[in-house]
C-alpha cells in the first residue's frame, strides 16, 4: 500500500484522481473509481442544472460510501453557468471535497475553504500554482503539456513541471497529463508529487458512460492520435486527432487565420456530447490526452486500480534494491 500526503488528506487508498471531464464524470464512473480506492470526480457541469447535479451527487451517495469529489471548472463565456448555484448545490448534498479549474477562481476557493472543505485546484504553470497556494487551496492539480484539455499556453512538459513544483510548492501536488499505469505514478512519486490525476485512462474503463466504440478506438490509437486546436486563439487545446479537429487547425493555418466564430460549428460541445452517445469519432471535438499511446485494454477501474497499484509498489521496490551500500575503504 503506498501512502501519501494525499491518500492521507482525502482518506483513500490509491493516490488517484479522477480528474473532471465533461459529458464522463456521471455517478456510474465516480462511484466505481472511489469504490476501487481512488477518488472519483463529478464534473457540474455536465449536469444541466444545479438540481441536477443534487440528483447526480444522491446517485453517486447511493453507490458508494466512499470519498468523492465534485469538479467545477470556470469557461471563458458570454453567458457562464451558474457556478454559485452549482456549489451551493454541492455543499448543501454534503460534498466536501471540490476539484476547481479555470480562470480567477479566488471567489469560488474561498467560499469552499469557508464550508471546512478540501479544495485541488488544477494549475498549468508554477506562477498559477503558487496564487492558488496563497489562495488556500490544499493540493495542486499540475497539469502538463501531454494532459488533456487546456494545458496553458508555455508548452511545459510534466517533467520539469513537477521538479519545479519540488522546488516552489508547499502544499501537496499530484502529476497530471501523461499519466495512465503504475510506471507514471512511480516516476510522478519520484518527482515529488502526492499522487495522479487521470482523465483519458479512465475514460477507457467498463464503468465509462461513453460508447464502446470510442473506448476501442483509444485503444486503437497511439500518442500521435492528439492534435492541439486554437493555438491561434491563445486558447490551446488538446483533442483526440479526427476530421473535425484537422479542419479547425486548418482554418487556423490559413492565411489571415480565423476567429472563433468561424470555428464555433465546428468544436460545439454539442456534437462532442454526441460522439460519446453515437460512438462516431469522427462526429465532433473530444478530449484525449497522450496517455492514449499508453491504453491497450478496457478494464474496470477495480481491476485498473489494482493493477496500477500493484505496478508502482514494484518497481518503487526495484528502485529501492538499485541502492548498494557504499563500500568501506
Amino acid at each position: 500500500m503506498i501512502t501519501t500526503a494525499l491518500t492521507e488528506l482525502l482518506r483513500i487508498r490509491v493516490p488517484v484522481v479522477q480528474g473532471g471531464m465533461q459529458w464522463v464524470g456521471k455517478p456510474p464512473l465516480v462511484a466505481a473509481v472511489s469504490n476501487a480506492g481512488g477518488l472519483g470526480i463529478l464534473t457540474a457541469l455536465t449536469q444541466p442544472s444545479p438540481d441536477a447535479l443534487r440528483t447526480a451527487i444522491r446517485e453517486t451517495k447511493a453507490a458508494t460510501d466512499k470519498p468523492f469529489g465534485v469538479n467545477i471548472t470556470l469557461l471563458p463565456t458570454i453567458n457562464p453557468p451558474d457556478y454559485e448555484g452549482y456549489a451551493r448545490a454541492a455543499i448543501e448534498e454534503g460534498v466536501r471535497i471540490f476539484e476547481t479549474a479555470g480562470n480567477n477562481p479566488g471567489q469560488l476557493i474561498r467560499f469552499f475553504k469557508s464550508q471546512g472543505c478540501i479544495v485541488l485546484h488544477k494549475c498549468t504553470t508554477i506562477r498559477h500554482a503558487k496564487s492558488a497556494e496563497r489562495m488556500g487551496v490544499d493540493v495542486i492539480s499540475i497539469d502538463g503539456f501531454e494532459c488533456a484539455g487546456h494545458p496553458g499556453e508555455e508548452d511545459i512538459g510534466g517533467l520539469v513541471l513537477l521538479a519545479r513544483s519540488a522546488q516552489e510548492l508547499t502544499v501537496p501536488y499530484i502529476a497530471s497529463g501523461g499519466f495512465a499505469d503504475g510506471r507514471g505514478l512511480a516516476a510522478a512519486i519520484a518527482l515529488g508529487a502526492a499522487g495522479i490525476n487521470m482523465g483519458t485512462r479512465f475514460m477507457c474503463t467498463v464503468e465509462s458512460p461513453i460508447h464502446h466504440n470510442i473506448k476501442e478506438t483509444i485503444v486503437s490509437s497511439t500518442e500521435q492520435d492528439t492534435i492541439h486546436i486554437f493555438r491561434t486563439l491563445n486558447n490551446t487545446a488538446r483533442v483526440f486527432k479526427n476530421a473535425v479537429s484537422k479542419q479547425v487547425v486548418a482554418l487556423e493555418r490559413r492565411p489571415g487565420g480565423a476567429q472563433f466564430a468561424d470555428l464555433r460549428d465546428l468544436v460545439s460541445g454539442v456534437r462532442g456530447k454526441v460522439v460519446y452517445e453515437s460512438g462516431d469519432p469522427d462526429y465532433g471535438i473530444w478530449s484525449a490526452g497522450i496517455a492514449i499511446g499508453l491504453i491497450k485494454d478496457i478494464p474496470t477501474c477495480e481491476v485498473l486500480l489494482r493493477r496500477i497499484e500493484r505496478q508502482a509498489e514494484e518497481i518503487i521496490e526495484g528502485m529501492r534494491k538499485q541502492i548498494k551500500p557504499t563500500a568501506k575503504l
